[in-house]
C-alpha cells in the first residue's frame, strides 16, 4: 500500500504541478462565533471554488451548499443556520438575500481575519467570544501572531 500511495502522490503532483504529500495541510478548522462570523465564514467557503478558478459561477460547483440555499435544490446534508433563516420571512426572500450577501463585496479585513484564524487554528470571533471560550475551556486564548513577543526597552539578562 505504501508503494501505491507513493505512486499516486507522484502522479497527482506531476499532473497538478505541485509537491509534497497529497494530504499535508488539507484540513484546517477554527471555532466560529455563530452570531458574529458564521455568515462571513459561509460566504468565504461558498466563494472558495470561484477564487481558486475551479468554476466560472458559484452554481457550477456541485459540492457547495450555494445551490441549495439560493435555488432551493434538495440536499439532505445541508442545514440552515439561524443566520440564514433570519435573512427573510419567505424562502424566496432568504434565497435572494443570501445570493446578494455572498456575491456582495468582501472586505480585505474579513478575508485576512478568516484566513489567519484558519491558518493558526485560532478562534474566529471577537474579544468577548474569545474570552467566553477561554473561560469554558479553562485555557488562555489569544489571536496573536506567531513567535515570541518583542522585548521593547527592557534589558535582557539571558
Amino acid at each position: 500500500m505504501k508503494c501505491v500511495a507513493g505512486r499516486q502522490t507522484r502522479y497527482v503532483n506531476k499532473l497538478e504541478q505541485r509537491s509534497g504529500s497529497l494530504w499535508e495541510g488539507r484540513f484546517k478548522s477554527s471555532v466560529i462565533s455563530t452570531t458574529e462570523y458564521l455568515p462571513a465564514c459561509c460566504r468565504y467557503v461558498e466563494l472558495n471554488p470561484l477564487r481558486a478558478g475551479m468554476v466560472t459561477g458559484l452554481s457550477d460547483y456541485k459540492w457547495s451548499s450555494y445551490n441549495c440555499k439560493v435555488k432551493g435544490t434538495n440536499d439532505p446534508v445541508v442545514d440552515f443556520p439561524l443566520s440564514y433563516l433570519a435573512l427573510g420571512t419567505s424562502v424566496s426572500d432568504r434565497q435572494k438575500a443570501y445570493s446578494e450577501y455572498v456575491l456582495g463585496t468582501v472586505s480585505d479585513y474579513e478575508l485576512k481575519m478568516i484566513r489567519g484564524a484558519l491558518q493558526r487554528g485560532q478562534v474566529t470571533g471577537g474579544d468577548r467570544f474569545r474570552k467566553e471560550i477561554s473561560e469554558r475551556l479553562g485555557i488562555r486564548l489569544s489571536n496573536k501572531g506567531p513567535g515570541r513577543p518583542v522585548n521593547r526597552g527592557q534589558n535582557d539578562f539571558c
